[in-house]
């Protein structure tokens, strides 16, 4: 037994990628699981305690990466997954073969985040090719990451 090796997989920095609720503590417009991904709650109701005693909890969330519609049904006592999301903003750099070069907080640079599809993408690269100051937001969960959203960096930075 004392030469047994024990090893275990680490996590960042102890941070767990998602935690449980009861389901009747969820509330709209907050997070939850379904089926794997990460989702923002859009809407839910609550269904009378039926003969063997549970209220149901009918949830319809969006994947908060994919925007897909994904739904669930869940006993109202029984516990479910709610994603640790994080938000943060990043200067951009440069864009190079469809990723962002990202600024971080602590001086180093993010070159992992890739170039969002679609209008909000085409916006970023048209107003970088104008050599306007931008700030990207980028969302972060369960292993995740993308950019939803973003600003002109204010002037005299």
């Amino acid at each position: 037994m004392a030469d047994e090796e024990h090893t275990f997989d680490t996590v960042n920095a102890g941070a767990s990628q998602t935690y449980p609720i009861q389901c009747s503590a969820l509330r709209k417009n907050g997070h939850v699981v379904i089926k794997g991904r990460p989702c923002k709650i859009i809407d839910m109701s609550t269904s009378k305690t039926g003969k063997h005693g549970h209220a149901k909890v009918h949830l319809v969330a969006t994947d908060i990466f994919t925007n897909k519609k994904l739904e669930d049904l869940s006993p109202s006592t029984h516990n479910m997954e709610v994603p640790n999301v994080k938000r943060e903003e990043f200067q951009l750099i440069d864009i190079d073969d469809g990723f962002l070069s990202l600024f971080t907080a602590d001086g180093s640079t993010k070159d992992d985040v890739p170039l969002p599809e679609g209008e909000i993408g085409d916006k970023i690269q048209t107003e970088f090719d104008e050599g306007k100051d931008l700030i990207v937001t980028v969302i972060s969960a369960m292993g995740e990451e993308a950019v939803i959203s973003y600003k002109e960096a204010p002037k005299g930075n």
